[in-house]
């Protein structure tokens, strides 16, 4: 089963409910739960103050939401408020939960988030993905969700999906991955070797950082282009507040764009892409250094200490980030650039050169670039409230509404 992703910072969009009385009422719950969640704690009257029912109608909502251990009510609001104490609402936390996981080039990770957005159970494995069979890595992920799963059940918490990041190329609506050259994969249906008693979404890790970012990020604006940069390199962008996934949802390849197009050959068949400029091994290599563990420790560590050879790779990197960005800011004009995953935490020698291409190529006004707070967080951290998204989006599936 395929679980929609809910991608609205505005919420309610995602699910696709009918135009009957019933689907009205999901719709109205789902007002319910994203006011609360937004805003809360809230009391009936307000509820029914920002979403614009009656407070009555909001009580019925209300009762039903409490019932189904999606709300809870927490006690008489804090005194100084004119008129009759109301009862405090809050998010439910021991209501569902949300699985993210993410298929890193060289880690695993599965982390579970409730319905307040607070991480319950968290796990790391620091394992080498690279051209691994898929069955080997599917078969280490799933027992890493039920660890971390078995972790969150003894406090009462229900499990309402997973969703898996990728770092690659997946079809759009489906769980294949049609391409993921860093890992080697091409072709692949993950559903058959993940947990089946869940429901379950993949995606690529980029497009899960861009929502991160958008529902997570603060100040982060509706329109603005997401990159996430590690061994390899991906982008999404966000219009009006929702992910723009293009017809077959390969939208943001931006690791691909050839920056020097007689430059050195990359596992995606091109030459010259960006990722062989900027990516983490393409640094280490152009540094001079060997892969560890902590490959951006090390990298940050060196460019800190004034090495002028991680500098000089630092600046050939922000570089080539910049005239491939470029070419994308010229085309979808987003309000801002937001520098993701783990070479975010080179920001302070990757973005001078980099603001400085933007400058210079822009065939119009410059947007600004920002680091994003979540690093290499992004696309866990997207890929567990993706799920969380969709219960706030139609409670009434919890709810037993029809």
């Amino acid at each position: 089963m395929t679980a929609p992703l809910h991608e609205d910072r505005r919420g309610t969009s995602g699910a696709r409910l009918p135009d009957t009385q019933q689907g009205m009422r999901r719709r109205n719950l789902s007002r319910v739960m994203h006011a609360v969640a937004a805003h809360g704690p809230l009391s009936r009257a307000a509820v029914a103050s920002r979403i614009g029912l009656t407070r009555a109608a909001v009580s019925t909502l209300v009762d039903e939401l409490i019932r189904s251990g999606l709300l809870d009510e927490l006690g008489p609001e804090r005194p100084g408020r004119v008129g009759r104490p109301g009862s405090a609402l809050a998010v439910s936390g021991r209501g569902p939960v949300g699985i993210g996981a993410e298929v890193g080039v060289d880690h695993l990770a599965v982390c579970v988030v409730d319905l307040r957005g607070e991480v319950r159970a968290r796990a790391v494995r620091q394992v080498g993905n690279h051209r691994r069979a898929p069955e080997a890595v599917l078969e280490d992920l799933s027992a890493m969700v039920g660890r971390v799963s078995a972790e969150a059940r003894p406090d009462g918490l229900s499990l309402a999906g997973l969703a898996v990041a990728v770092p690659g190329l997946v079809t759009r609506d489906t769980r294949t991955v049609v391409r993921a050259p860093n890992l080697g994969w091409r072709d692949i249906d993950l559903g058959p070797l993940l947990p089946s008693e869940l429901p379950v979404t993949v995606d690529n890790e980029a497009n899960f950082g861009a929502l991160a970012e958008l529902w997570l990020g603060s100040g982060t604006p509706e329109d603005f282009l997401h990159v996430s940069a590690e061994i390899g390199i991906g982008a999404a962008l966000v219009v009006d507040g929702r992910l723009l996934r293009g017809t077959h949802g390969f939208a943001g390849e931006l690791g691909h764009v050839p920056v020097r197009p007689e430059g050195p050959a990359c596992p995606c068949g091109g030459r010259g892409c960006l990722e062989q400029y900027a990516g983490e091994e393409a640094v280490l290599r152009a540094a001079g250094l060997e892969p560890g563990e902590d490959r951006v420790g090390l990298l940050t560590e060196r460019a800190a200490a004034g090495e002028a050879d991680v500098r000089r790779a630092l600046r050939g990197a922000g570089t080539a980030l910049g005239i491939a960005l470029t070419g994308a800011v010229n085309l979808l004009d987003p309000r801002a650039v937001v520098l993701g995953g783990a070479l975010s935490r080179l920001a302070p020698w990757l973005l001078p050169p980099l603001e400085k291409e933007l400058s210079g190529r822009t065939a119009g006004r410059a947007c600004g670039v920002t680091v994003s707070e979540l690093g290499p967080d992004g696309p866990l951290l997207g890929a567990a409230h993706s799920v969380v998204r969709g219960v706030l989006d139609d409670p009434g599936a919890v709810a037993g509404v029809g």
